[in-house]
């Protein structure tokens, strides 16, 4: 029987970590309800439209859908940023049917970061049962013979930014009515929009407008977003308009528990503890059993897979209640997943984030979370998955290995008081703008004006030079200069998602299709001998084909998971500002990562244990981007007392630990950011550690670990000091990601490195 009482949630977690010896629940913060305020629109929405909504049960706005109506019946571009669950939907829902009842001719467009958030949400438009509503997806799902009528009939387009990109600008003659007839343009959950994605997204977003324009068309701009600090600020910087921030949130919340879970030690003296995915599949059963339904969120597909596997070995008739949700899985799996959801048959799902967004999952009563998801906003955006009504849910924070997660397990008053991470984005990034320009001078020769209004001064000059370089050409018609680009086909070198092309994974002796990996990941994730999980099925890669972009895979035999291991190379191109913070030299520039996987170990399922390290034979990768750095003199390393022996592992330790706590300052993952450490460095001269965006050209991450340089070491220096082990272990210095295989690594130096640094002593 299903229960969804705070006291037996909280009975339910304290009987289950009673069963530890060590760790387990930590602290149980309760969150009060809060009552919700309601008014009516005035002038009132039209008669049809409010006798839907009566029919739905909503007989008044929530005070900001009010508000964003207004605003937008106003002719305003609107960014709306509220709670989970807080009906943002009705805030672009209703002027765009409104505008639709109004006048016939009206077109909406809907941009979505994922399939799945449109199919929901063209399930939500359907509900309306409105004839004058005639709305449909647009994205890679859509069979071809369907795309026609979709184009000629629907006034509500349902996409995502990469149909906008590859298949809706590109032919835009085919929309011209469409684009003419242009009213809203609606970009829902828009903090996804942030770092290099966003920057895409922002680029997409301004060709859209001047495509638009050249049809007669003019929309208003509808964002929403989970709760972050600048909704309106990076609504104009995606968008390039001004817009119209509506942040007070009338939503009513139901109770809801706020749990934080440590692994228990294995080994106490290393700090050794039993798996994340472990515990959360412990908790996620614990809570399916009671029928509680659950999401357990996990930050990569192999744990989402993991978590699912074993939680189906504690539930109770698992197989057809417990999956996993991913990217990368065909189109039918995902459909038949989310019908599962939607339908209420799953009593437990472990998922990416792909399912962290806005999409009604049904009544979902607890959330697990696999690890701090990466940013505030993730966590109360997956907290918020849960608890869709006024009833009490719970959510539960399990720490993994990882300096952030047990900084936050300690400090749980600081994740629940921290202010939201502000959302970054750089349409100026010229790896980023100057093929969106390419594709702008493909879709209708652009004047410089327009490259100027569009894109601004950054984008003026990049245009000028890749005139001069041959990828544009400036040629005046009918007294007008226009930069034309030079080719038949639109440019098709462009991925707005990953850092290179998609490989397919097929199954060597059938043949067929299991998934995708994008192709920044692949030579990490399917190199020859990784093991790749599917729907809980171990999969080995047998071959690697880079010409065709094709991993062949066959079961895996052995009990083992595998762990690639790079080398990492840099080089200092630029030096774009300074400064000294305490006895330290900081730096930021533009650098040269080149990166080879080399190896990788293959280690047991159960313990951990390293079984064997196979070398590997695979291209390198270069990546050009921006750092930060900081050297230490010879006076530090004696102040810190450092000999030179001691400078490499102290160095690496410092650089580990760094990258685990940026993302407290930055909107950004530990995935994102990468790192080196050396005892000499040729381009500085000294012992330097350098942290880099993981994306060409960078994505504000190591700018903001510029900028927020004390507070980033002041918290780096806490989180290793306060780690029980005794020489360092994934809790502080250790990395998961690391290429070297964490060696050398000094614990001790890196507290006295930093101390030094910080505060001129050793203590």
């Amino acid at each position: 029987m299903k229960t969804t009482d705070r006291t037996e949630l909280k009975s339910l977690l304290e009987s289950l970590s009673a069963t530890l010896e060590s760790e387990g629940l930590k602290a149980v913060v309760p969150l009060p309800a809060k009552p919700g305020t309601t008014v009516q629109p005035d002038p009132p929405l039209p008669r049809p439209l409010a006798g839907r909504l009566k029919a739905k049960g909503i007989d008044g706005l929530w005070t900001h859908q009010d508000e964003a109506l207004a605003a937008a019946r106003r002719g305003e571009n609107v960014a709306v940023s509220t709670g989970t669950a807080s009906g943002k939907s009705l805030c672009f829902n209703l002027p765009a049917i409104e505008s639709i009842l109004i006048d016939r001719r009206s077109r909406a467009l809907y941009l979505y970061p994922t399939k799945a958030l449109a199919q929901d949400q063209l399930r939500a438009l359907r509900s309306f049962a409105m004839t004058e509503v005639l709305p449909a997806t647009y994205d890679g799902d859509t069979p071809a013979d369907e795309r026609p009528s979709v184009r000629k009939y629907a006034n509500v387009v349902l996409t995502n930014p990469d149909m906008l990109h590859f298949g809706i600008l590109p032919s835009h003659n085919r929309w011209a009515d469409f684009f003419a007839n242009l009213r809203f343009v609606v970009i829902d959950e828009g903090h996804v929009c942030r770092g290099v994605f966003g920057s895409h997204v922002g680029c997409i977003l301004r060709r859209l407008r001047r495509i638009a324009r050249s049809y007669g068309g003019d929309p208003v701009f509808l964002l929403t977003s989970a709760t972050i600090p600048n909704p309106g600020g990076l609504a104009e910087r995606l968008v390039g308009v001004p817009f119209t921030e509506v942040t007070n949130d009338g939503a009513p919340r139901g109770e809801r528990l706020f749990a934080f879970w440590n692994p228990p030690f294995v080994d106490e003296p290393t700090a050794t503890r039993s798996s994340a995915n472990w515990e959360s599949a412990r908790l996620m059963a614990a809570f399916a059993n009671r029928d509680i339904k659950t999401i357990a969120f996990a930050k990569s597909r192999k744990a989402a897979e993991l978590v699912a596997k074993y939680a189906k070995t504690m539930v109770v008739d698992s197989q057809d209640r417990i999956t996993a949700y991913r990217a990368g899985y065909l189109a039918a799996e995902r459909r038949a997943i989310e019908r599962k959801l939607f339908s209420g048959d799953l009593v437990g799902v472990a998922a990416t984030s792909a399912l962290e967004l806005g999409i009604d999952v049904g009544g979902l009563d607890a959330v697990v979370m696999n690890g701090f998801p990466g940013t505030v906003a993730q966590v109360w955006q997956q907290a918020g998955r849960a608890g869709r009504s006024t009833a009490a849910s719970v959510a539960v924070l399990v720490g993994r290995d990882d300096p952030l997660d047990q900084y936050y397990v300690a400090h749980p008053e600081l994740l629940l008081t921290k202010p939201f991470e502000m959302a970054l984005v750089d349409t100026t990034n010229p790896n980023i703008l100057r093929p969106h320009l390419a594709c702008a001078a493909y879709e209708k020769p652009i004047p410089p004006e327009d490259v100027s209004e569009y894109f601004g001064a950054d984008g003026l000059r990049q245009a000028e030079e890749m005139a001069g370089e041959g990828r544009l050409a400036l040629r005046k018609s009918k007294g007008i200069r226009r930069y034309h680009y030079r080719g038949d086909t639109p440019p098709g070198d462009l991925d707005l998602r990953s850092m290179g092309d998609t490989y397919s994974i097929v199954d060597k002796q059938t043949g067929a299709l299991l998934g995708t990996v994008d192709g920044g990941k692949a030579f990490s994730q399917v190199h020859p001998g990784a093991v790749y999980l599917h729907q809980g099925d171990n999969w080995e890669v047998m071959e690697l084909d880079i010409f065709h972009n094709v991993a062949l895979v066959e079961p895996a035999k052995g009990r083992y998971f595998t762990q690639s291991r790079e080398t990492s190379d840099i080089r200092v191109l630029e030096t774009l500002d300074h400064k000294k913070v305490g006895r330290a030299e900081f730096y930021l520039g533009r650098v040269e990562v080149t990166n080879r996987v080399v190896a990788f170990a293959r280690k047991d399922i159960a313990s951990g244990e390293t079984l064997a390290v196979v070398d590997l034979d695979l291209p390198e990768v270069i990546l050009p981007t921006v750092a930060v750095w900081y050297t230490v003199g010879q006076a530090v390393a004696q102040r810190a007392r450092l000999s030179a022996a001691d400078l490499p592992g102290s160095l690496h330790a410092a650089e580990h630990a760094a990258i685990g706590m940026l993302p407290l300052f930055a909107m950004a993952d530990r995935w994102d950011i990468g790192g080196v450490s050396t005892a000499f460095s040729a381009d500085t001269s000294f012992p330097t550690v350098f942290i880099y965006d993981g994306y060409p050209g960078g994505a504000g991450i190591a700018a903001r670990g510029f900028a927020e340089a004390p507070e980033h070491l002041s918290a780096t220096l806490e989180a290793v000091s306060r780690c029980p082990c005794e020489k360092g272990c994934p809790s502080c210095v250790q990395s998961p990601k690391c290429g070297n295989g964490n060696e050398p690594l000094d614990k001790a130096g890196a507290i006295r490195l930093l101390a030094t640094i910080l505060r001129g002593d050793g203590s």
